[in-house]
This record gives structure tokens, C-alpha cells and sequence, in this order.
């Protein structure tokens, strides 16, 4: 007969904690983007080009840590639902970029409005201190990791 090891609780994770807030918080935030027809991953990639000349796709994938056929994949699926163009560089005859259109542009001040209030209704519930401690936390254990990949999932 096999003897049972004591093994420590799930909850005496900090990794079940936080997959706990992120998953609700993802969830829910999600949930609201859907109402307005995007998901989490092309919001990202939508933010990413706000603001920005039309941009090479390898340029967008180096900076938010994917790969170019992520990216390409996003970019089709935006560019389906007209919120992106893709269009031949202009320094570069094999070379694309990628840009929101006009729609697009017009869009992400109010997905951004979402996801301010997504973590408002997530945060609210802590001190001003204790949203500043948890952030600098988050972003200490994030830079230490070298986890440098845009979370769009």
C-alpha cells in the first residue's frame, strides 16, 4: 500500500491567487469587448497601432512579444471587421504595414473607457496604497521574469 505525502493546499499559492483575479478579471473584460465585436488579443493589437504612422506587422510583433503569424492572424481578423488596413509599404516594395482605419481609430478611446472600467469595478475595493503597492508588485515580479509578452489571453 502506497503512503499518502502531505502536500501543501492549493490556495496556499500565490499562483492559484493570482490566476483567480485574472481569470476574473479577463473574463469580464472580455465579456465587454464582445459587445462591441473584438476580442482581448485584436484590442491589443488595435491599442498597439493607435497613435502610430502605419506600421510594419515584424515591428508590432517585436513589441508586443508575439509572433509575426500571430500578428498576421489578428491582422486579418481586424481587417475583415475594417478596423485595420494592410497596405504595401511604402519604404519597402515587399514589405506591409499595418494601420487602423478610421473606424478603428474611433473605436479604441471607447474599448480603453472599457477596460478603465473593467479594473475599477476589479480594484476599486483596495486603498489608493494598496492599488499602488499591488501595481509596482505586479510590475517588479514582471520585470525580474523578463516577461515581456502583451497577456492576450
Amino acid at each position: 500500500m502506497s503512503s499518502i505525502q502531505p502536500v501543501s493546499d492549493l490556495t496556499a499559492h500565490f499562483g492559484f491567487w493570482l490566476r483567480m483575479v485574472s481569470n476574473h478579471v479577463s473574463h469580464a473584460f472580455a465579456a465587454k469587448l464582445s459587445d462591441k465585436e473584438v476580442t482581448v488579443a485584436e484590442w491589443s493589437l488595435m491599442r498597439a497601432l493607435y497613435g502610430k504612422e502605419p506600421t510594419p506587422p515584424s515591428w508590432i510583433a517585436d513589441e508586443m512579444g508575439m509572433t509575426r503569424g500571430a500578428i498576421t492572424k489578428l491582422a486579418d481578423r481586424l481587417i475583415a471587421k475594417s478596423l485595420i488596413t494592410r497596405e504595401a509599404s511604402t519604404n519597402d516594395a515587399r514589405g506591409q504595414t499595418l494601420a487602423l482605419t478610421d473606424r478603428g481609430i474611433s473605436l479604441v478611446p471607447d474599448l480603453a473607457a472599457l477596460a478603465d472600467r473593467n479594473d475599477a469595478e476589479f480594484f476599486e475595493c483596495l486603498t489608493g496604497e494598496e492599488r499602488e503597492t499591488l501595481g509596482r508588485l505586479l510590475k517588479s515580479l514582471a520585470e525580474r521574469g523578463h516577461m515581456t509578452a502583451v497577456p492576450v489571453e
